[in-house]
């Protein structure tokens, strides 16, 4: 953990401990892995620049200033390109870059967290140089501030335009001002758009889709945290119910020798997954040892097994669940150190905390504390903080009828966002536009063991941008996407990831690590 000390005001100081342990993803990662593979050539070139990049300086307006156009030479498999800084008032910094020679393309990519990376920071850096050698033009925004500066939530401090630029605003005006250049430099609009994002990333393709749906043609949203207020609700939620629990990852990895024992072999594989937690039916009070004299890491306490209990059964407003409880699976090397974390708050907890300090309520209050959040009265104050930040409409008939594509896929052993966020609201859109009609245009891909964005103990290698691509500009449906495990850069295991509902069947002949061996299809339970 760091130490940051934040001054909003002077004699106005607070101090948060930032996890500097976990960087939030937006991205998978693989993103361009199987071009190969693809029935798309993304290296043919269909124009070049008929503008000066340094000309791009002079670009200035009520709207946005360019604060620099510098020309990039090539490097490695990154080619040669104009990298253009600017900021969109009041904040938004963003950054396009036009390589010389281009494919007609656009990708933006998406944040992680409560954003605010710079361009330059290493996973930034790498999501544009991966498309830049595939000769996109490439679009990023900060959303409107700096992270360095204001951490977590503290850029939302009584700045309800900061509030809205992270919620949707940056990414809808940058897209409209990168198009611009576009066009500019090369005398020609771009064919199509792509978005590319997980975690915050993953909410900032949908709402998107949602509120803007002509700003892309494919949408890439990678465990999205598209319910942001119940998520930030449920992460003081868990912190609170293990606190003072002594619950240790022994503990923990404790449980998960007995949720997998119990559950790992319940589709017919004993293969270190569990296909659909749903299926698992465990209970910490029932299924581990309770400790009869003394605590050890070998039992659980009645408090231990309480707290699991709350942790597993969702958060309850009300006397009614609020929000789903966290499926099993990612006990096994996955809580440390979102739920659990012995150097301090969890990650859950953090960032649940900060967003009832600054962003969730009308009235921010900096000493606000997660041990003062009612679960039952502050649910209400967090109206107006659901309208602008959360992803939840399930009426993307806009993104579909102008033929807009969407993948989605989410870990089921994710240990930071709640997975059936991802289930709900892909069946909240079936019941909206009917199985026939979703399936057309919008994809859910649930992922065996896969943690957060990528990691874990099932596939993370997935390439979800080649099938969007192809689905999008060829129409290719992408009925599957065979994805790795890697192991010191070695797969260790290849299956499908399969559109929900369906799910990898094994054929029941060959190795259960090739996904040749596997087809999608309807789940079968012993």
């Amino acid at each position: 953990m760091r130490i940051t000390i934040r001054c909003m005001l002077p004699g106005m100081c607070v101090c948060l401990l930032v996890s500097a342990a976990v960087p939030v993803r937006a991205q998978n990662g693989y993103s361009f892995l199987r071009v190969d593979q693809s029935a798309v050539r993304y290296a043919e070139v269909v124009a070049q620049p008929v503008a000066e990049c340094e000309a791009f300086r002079s670009q200035t307006s009520a709207a946005f200033s360019v604060t620099g156009a510098s020309e990039v030479p090539g490097a490695g498999e990154v080619p040669g390109h104009c990298r253009i800084d600017g900021v969109i008032a009041p904040e938004v910094g963003f950054q396009v870059n036009l390589p010389r020679d281009w494919n007609g393309r656009i990708y933006m990519y998406g944040n992680g967290g409560y954003a605010g990376e710079p361009p330059d920071d290493p996973r930034k850096a790498a999501a544009r140089d991966a498309a830049l050698g595939q000769h996109f033009a490439t679009v990023y925004t900060n959303t409107g501030h700096d992270a360095r500066a204001e951490p977590l939530a503290t850029f939302a401090f009584n700045n309800l335009q900061k509030e809205l630029d992270y919620a949707y605003r940056a990414v809808h005006l940058t897209i409209g001002v990168a198009r611009s250049f576009i066009a500019d430099f090369y005398g020609r609009a771009a064919d199509h758009a792509y978005w590319d994002g997980c975690s915050t990333g993953g909410r900032q393709g949908l709402m998107s889709a949602q509120r803007f749906p002509d700003d892309f043609d494919g949408i890439i949203a990678g465990a999205p945290v598209l319910n942001l207020t119940a998520t930030q609700t449920s992460g003081v939620w868990n912190g609170r119910a293990l606190a003072g629990t002594g619950l240790t990852p022994d503990h923990v990895a404790l449980v998960g020798a007995a949720v997998y024992a119990k559950c790992d072999a319940l589709d017919g594989l004993e293969d270190g997954l569990i296909r659909d937690p749903r299926a698992c039916d465990f209970d910490p009070a029932r299924d581990v040892p309770r400790c009869r004299s003394r605590q050890t890491d070998a039992c659980l306490t009645v408090e231990q097994s309480v707290a699991l209990q709350k942790i597993y059964g969702g958060v309850i407003s009300r006397g009614e669940v609020y929000f789903p409880g966290l499926p099993v699976g990612a006990e096994r090397g996955g809580w440390v150190p979102w739920l659990l974390n012995p150097d301090g708050p969890s990650v859950q907890y953090s960032y649940g905390e900060t967003a009832m300090k600054y962003l969730v309520f009308a009235a921010d209050d900096p000493d606000f504390a997660g041990t003062d959040l009612d679960f039952d009265a502050d649910i209400e104050r967090m109206a107006m903080a659901r309208q602008l930040l959360d992803a939840t409409d399930p009426d993307l008939s806009r993104f579909r009828s102008r033929g807009g594509k969407i993948l989605s896929y989410f870990g089921w052993a994710d240990p930071a966002l709640n997975p059936m966020m991802g289930v709900d609201y892909y069946e909240a859109v079936i019941e909206e536009l009917g199985f026939a009609e979703t399936r057309d245009f919008f994809r859910l891909y649930m992922v065996p063991g896969m943690f957060h964005c990528r990691g874990g103990l099932g596939v993370d290698r997935i390439d979800a941008m080649t099938p969007l691509i192809d689905w999008v500009e060829h129409g290719i449906i992408p009925e599957r996407i065979d994805a790795d495990r890697l192991e010191d850069g070695t797969s260790v295991r290849s299956r499908p990831v399969c559109p929900y509902p369906e799910v990898a069947v094994y054929s029941g002949s060959g190795s259960i690590d090739a996904a040749v061996n596997f087809r999608c299809g309807k789940a079968e339970l012993k």
